[in-house]
């Protein structure tokens, strides 16, 4: 039996609790937040990776993903890259780099990263 409509509108949604749960983690980690990142100097950010895109260009290869980390989302991009062993969807990820522009979307290039524990 369903719940009644009050108590749905009481119990936060499980998007609500998951990005709770990445702010407290980015927090935890004493990285910037994707809201708060600056542009064009070095950062490090931390998040859960949503995609990971292979978009191959006439001139080089490179691997996307999105890292969410509860306050927005950031692409990073590998130059050269057609794989990242570790780099796949749902792994938590803590990357360093310039936060950048490209359109309307935050990006950053070729990021250091380290994978973390799932359960980090």
């Amino acid at each position: 039996m369903p719940a009644p409509r009050f108590i749905e509108r009481l119990l936060p949604s499980a998007q609500t609790v998951e990005a709770d749960e990445l702010r407290v983690g980015t927090l935890q980690r004493r990285c910037a937040t994707v809201a708060n990142a600056p542009l064009a100097v070095p950062v490090t950010v931390s998040g859960t990776l949503r995609t990971v895109t292979l978009r191959p260009t006439a001139d080089v290869a490179a691997l996307e993903a999105e890292l969410y980390d509860g306050t927005g989302t950031l692409t990073l991009i590998w130059l050269g890259r057609r794989a990242i062993r570790g780099i796949t969807p749902g792994r938590i990820v803590q990357a360093s780099g310039r936060v950048t522009m490209r359109g309307e979307h935050l990006v950053m290039f070729n990021p250091t990263y380290e994978l973390l524990p799932v359960s980090a």
